[in-house]
């Protein structure tokens, strides 16, 4: 029998994967199970980069905050927010402008307890228990309405979160729902997985994920350009992540396993 940490809420299925644990794993958190580590030893055989994609995931979002930070929004919604470790959106946020406002929505039990118990004492960042696939209920919780104001521009970000959507769930209205609530002057920010130069290692990771119950949808720059109806998006566009405005100019010796995921900002007009 699978024994239960102390930090694991009560009702957890120990048995079944969950992406943001492996998540947490690939980051070197430690609120993971033996199930989640499993699957992600399964998917790091396979690209054996994927740590590496998820450093330049969180480096993506940081820079993507600093740009929001810059054009005056100090309001940010991170949806599949996961379990929280160093460098965080409200972290940034609120360094970079005091006062900062940020929801965070998870749907992972974990990530939910964690993130709140980081947060703690903390009036001006919160954890919304809900799911992207359901935008109403995102839009409507009271965490969501008590922090931010919606006639003023907010940040949306879906980091790493999308590419969890299948084509059934229909990804582009739940974008547009969400895109429709927000004020002229927000922007979107998403990054997703793709195919890289190495495509061998897709069908390894994507088995990992179909252990969890949201399997893993691997996106081209095509497909993800409707994502972003009824926003402009920013120079460069949807890049590969360590080519979305980057601090350094990226070096030839960075792992190619990076070039698996893409990033884009949109701002609405």
């Amino acid at each position: 029998m699978t024994d239960r940490p102390s930090w694991a809420p009560r009702g957890i299925d120990l048995t079944v994967p969950s992406v943001s644990r492996i998540y947490d794993y690939f980051l070197g958190g430690s609120h993971n199970f033996e199930v989640d580590r499993e699957a992600a030893r399964v998917a790091l055989k396979a690209l054996p980069g994927i740590p590496k994609i998820g450093q330049a995931n969180r480096a993506v979002m940081r820079r993507a905050v600093h740009f929001a930070v810059e054009r005056g929004i100090t309001q940010f919604l991170d949806i599949g927010s996961g379990i929280p470790t160093f460098g965080n959106v409200h972290e940034v946020a609120q360094a970079a402008s005091p006062g900062a406002r940020v929801v965070y929505v998870d749907n992972d039990p974990v990530a939910v307890a964690h993130s709140r118990a980081v947060l703690e004492g903390n009036e001006d960042a919160t954890i919304a228990a809900a799911d992207l696939r359901d935008p109403h209920s995102i839009l409507g919780r009271s965490e969501t309405k008590r922090l931010l104001d919606f006639d003023r521009p907010v940040a949306l970000m879906l980091v790493a979160v999308v590419h969890f959507l299948s084509d059934d769930d229909r990804p582009a209205e739940i974008i547009a729902t969400l895109r429709d609530a927000l004020a002229p002057g927000s922007v979107m920010v998403i990054t997703h997985a793709t195919l890289g130069p190495t495509p061998e290692g897709q069908r390894g990771v994507q088995e990992a994920y179909q252990r969890t119950t949201t399997p893993l949808i691997m996106r081209s720059r095509e497909e993800l350009e409707p994502f972003f109806a009824g926003f402009e998006l920013v120079e460069p566009g949807l890049v590969p992540l360590p080519y979305w405005r980057p601090d350094s100019p990226p070096g030839d010796d960075d792992d190619p396993a990076v070039l698996h995921g893409l990033a884009g900002v949109g701002l609405k007009a």
